[in-house]
């Protein structure tokens, strides 16, 4: 297979995890592991895979002006990112979680806007605004089965999650052209560890690891190993041979496998809102990434 295959076949594992993650994670907490506790065992668990790859790959050092964009990046990227979208998880169902995520792309075509000075075009900006709006519609109106105990809440919080997300992918970007990957990986999940430490070590302290079933230890163990650090390895290998839009493109895909598996476990279900907000999402992501496309 071509370097090309091989990116766009990363890139759609990558979206497969992601889908899965929103019921498993879901499976996880709040029940046995508060949000903030899980974080803190992802960040740190991921952070020591990291550097222990890290050994193995190239041994460039970081000049010093570049460590404020790294610490950024590991703000946004792990931090803000990671602590708004279990929290919101908690609140909420993994459908909702995962319609919300797909506005990714559209808040980074926005920030690129504003931060970059790209042009836009009106069929891009009624994209933009659909997709918003079906955002918010599912936050103000997506009510949710199950423990979904604040929707309204949990929907706000995965939103701010994916703005975070949006400002990393900027952040990261410049990295992503000075550095190898494994040269910075590791220090933005070092950095990350030590901002989630606050907020998650209480939690982390009040698990009750010998109680956990061995099902939920195998699900916090699949979001270590898979949900963390295989998607960011697979998200490289993705970056180095397509463009960061045809990367974003693929989060699209995560609200339909997130749909088949939560579904097929009976931990949630379809309501006309959001399928309503599904398809306006949808059509403004068309909207927006055709028009890029096609220039």
């Amino acid at each position: 297979m071509s370097k090309r295959t091989w990116a766009l076949l990363a890139a759609t594992t990558v979206s497969i995890i992601y889908g899965l993650s929103f019921t498993i994670a879901k499976d996880v907490m709040p029940t046995y592991v508060k949000p903030y506790g899980f974080i803190l065992i992802r960040v740190f668990g991921a952070t020591i895979l990291f550097w222990l790859i890290s050994l193995f790959g190239s041994k460039e050092k970081i000049k010093r002006q570049d460590f404020p964009r790294i610490i950024a990046a590991a703000f946004f990227g792990v931090a803000l990112n990671m602590l708004t979208f279990f929290k919101g998880l908690s609140f909420t169902s993994p459908i909702s979680a995962a319609v919300i995520m797909v506005t990714t792309p559209i808040i980074v075509l926005i920030l690129s806007t504003i931060l970059m000075k790209e042009k836009m075009k009106k069929r891009k900006i009624f994209g933009i605004l659909l997709g918003l709006f079906g955002t918010f519609f599912l936050i103000l109106y997506g009510k949710s089965i199950g423990n979904a105990t604040n929707a309204s809440l949990g929907n706000f919080l995965v939103f701010i999650n994916a703005v975070s997300y949006a400002f990393y992918l900027i952040i990261v970007k410049k990295l992503m052209d000075k550095y190898n990957a494994f040269t910075f990986v590791k220090w933005i999940y070092t950095f990350g560890l030590l901002m989630v430490i606050p907020f998650g070590w209480n939690e982390y302290q009040e698990i009750q690891w010998q109680t956990l079933p061995s099902i939920i230890l195998w699900e916090i163990g699949f979001v270590v190993v898979f949900t963390t650090f295989f998607t960011y390895l697979f998200n490289l290998v993705s970056m180095r041979e397509l463009k960061p839009t045809t990367v974003a493109v693929f989060i699209y895909l995560q609200p339909l496998f997130a749909t088949l598996f939560a579904i097929s476990l009976g931990k949630d279900e379809l309501s006309w809102v959001k399928i309503v907000s599904a398809v306006l999402i949808f059509v403004g992501v068309y909207l927006v990434t055709q028009k890029k496309s096609s220039q």
